[in-house]
């Protein structure tokens, strides 16, 4: 058949002639956004929470969340809710996932999309500290409002994941750290406990870091040198990075 006559049976689609009439045909489900912001400080990883001001769930820690508006696009209702919630904004946000199961809000049928972030808390300051948000040991939370412990387990897989695909464990760290202080780093985020002489020789086989020639001091343990990644090497050879696997 001939791209002429392939057209001439291709039935064009009706003129829409009332829009208003079209979009009060569709279902009306709230939209929402969530955003799960955890830090890095002493070696422990822990997630920012606010209690929840619902009677229902009073008292009850939740995420920082709030409805997607009309004229909002949910990139821009992310950054705007984290800054509401806490004053900061230097804090890149990325998208995880939509949660959508029916029953997950009492309200009625609430659709949210997570967004997450990784930094180091010392670099980071609240501004805002309304429904006595602050930062809580991702180990230590139990129970939360809503979906929301679903959400930060969720998270917390996808940070795992991401960690060891993207050197972005890096930017949590001093300028110029120990290997001690990296390997603490990706154990508290992995939640495992890893073998020193693998690591190392994991790490020294990317030839990422380089040795500053500096070593600790006042640490209450034998001194250990003093690296830096080297974040040019890795953006000009990032296409053949493989990940770190454990």
């Amino acid at each position: 058949m001939k791209t002429a006559e392939i057209k001439a049976t291709v039935n064009p689609l009706p003129l829409i002639k009332d829009p208003g009439k079209l979009i009060a045909s569709y279902p009306k489900v709230p939209l929402t956004v969530d955003c799960v912001i955890f830090g890095f400080e002493e070696n422990e990883l822990k997630v920012l929470l606010i209690r929840s001001d619902l009677e229902m769930y009073r008292g009850v820690w939740t995420l920082l969340g709030d409805n997607l508006m009309n004229n909002e696009e949910l990139d821009a209702a992310a950054y705007r809710i984290l800054k509401a919630r806490t004053g900061m904004d230097d804090v890149y946000l990325e998208q995880v996932r939509t949660f959508s199961h029916p029953q997950r809000h009492p309200g009625g049928r609430v659709i949210t999309v997570a967004y997450c972030s990784l930094l180091n808390i010392q670099h980071h300051e609240l501004k805002i500290h309304a429904n006595e948000l602050h930062w809580h040991s991702y180990h230590s939370i139990k129970e939360m409002a809503f979906d929301h412990k679903e959400i930060l387990d969720t998270c917390y897989k996808w940070l795992q994941k991401r960690i060891q695909e993207h050197p972005l464990g890096f930017n949590l760290l001093p300028d110029k750290f120990s290997l001690r202080e990296l390997q603490n780093l990706y154990e508290a985020i992995l939640g495992v406990t890893l073998d020193r002489r693998n690591f190392r020789k994991k790490f020294a086989s990317m030839n990422l870091l380089i040795d500053t020639g500096d070593i600790e001091v006042d640490v209450p343990h034998r001194p250990g040198k003093l690296y830096q990644f080297n974040f040019e090497k890795y953006e000009k050879n990032k296409r053949k990075w493989t990940g770190i696997d454990f």
